[in-house]
């Protein structure tokens, strides 16, 4: 068991660590990205751009489809950390038996694949690999589809949906000079292809998203562990020409 002391000049408080490993870990991630995204912050992205089950919902760009698998989890009603073991089961008054009668009536809640459309895609084969090898450790697979594509090309999975992903975002100068290349054109491309859905695109970096050309509806203050973030939602309007010219800046 770990035991945290937090010293002042008059006081120490001692704290027993009952998670052990950080809430926000699932268990189920077994390839990750470069830098991935919490968990519950992705849960949280969802609930943030009010998707539910009805609705279609894509990640273009995917990376280890954190996004995509805690919407299926929600979808198949699979508890958040199932698949974990947590630092009070090494406590000495530890109840095992009444811990596994509330994870036998979680796994009786599980539902069977959900007819339900989520996408994830990356143009990273690699990724692509990591998420589909994520989505099977989580019990997921048959809820969601991964693809090789690009999000620069691909086409909208239906007609309207919401796209909720973690765009890149570097601190290299070579990262920022391809970054700032790059925006412009996700931009024309969300306005091309994805007219009728919304995106919520959540980044690190308030100088990108103003590069895309399009205004954001809504700016929501987040964290990416200590990373300050902001989650940007897009109205992707369908219609005439027109109608998309006044979503630019």
């Amino acid at each position: 068991m770990r035991v945290q002391a937090h010293l002042t000049a008059d006081r120490a408080t001692f704290y027993l660590d009952t998670s052990g490993e950080a809430l926000f870990k699932r268990g189920y991630r077994r390839e990750s990205s470069e830098a991935p995204l919490r968990e519950n912050l992705a849960a949280g992205l969802l609930r943030l751009a009010g998707w539910t089950t009805d609705i279609a919902l894509l990640d273009p760009m995917c990376g280890s489809a954190t996004v995509a698998i805690e919407a299926a989890l929600i979808a198949l009603d699979i508890a958040p950390g199932l698949k974990r073991t947590f630092g009070f089961q090494k406590l000495a008054w530890y109840d095992g038996p009444t811990w596994q009668r509330i994870k036998q009536a979680a796994q009786r809640r599980i539902r069977t694949a959900a007819s339900v459309a989520i996408h994830a895609s990356d143009n990273d084969a690699g990724a692509v690999a990591r998420s589909r090898a994520n989505a099977a450790a989580a019990g997921v697979s048959a809820a969601l589809a991964v693809e090789h594509g690009d999000v620069l090309a691909r086409a909208a999975p239906s007609p309207s949906g919401l796209i909720v992903s973690n765009p890149p975002y570097g601190v290299r100068v070579a990262d920022a000079e391809r970054l700032r290349a790059f925006y412009p054109r996700l931009g024309d491309a969300l306005k091309q292809h994805f007219a009728g859905w919304t995106a919520y695109l959540l980044s690190g970096d308030t100088r990108l998203p103003k590069l895309i050309g399009l205004k954001a509806s809504r700016r929501t203050p987040l964290y990416n562990g200590a990373l300050e973030c902001r989650l940007y939602e897009y109205r992707l309007v369908a219609g005439s020409a027109r109608g998309a010219r006044a979503m630019i800046k």
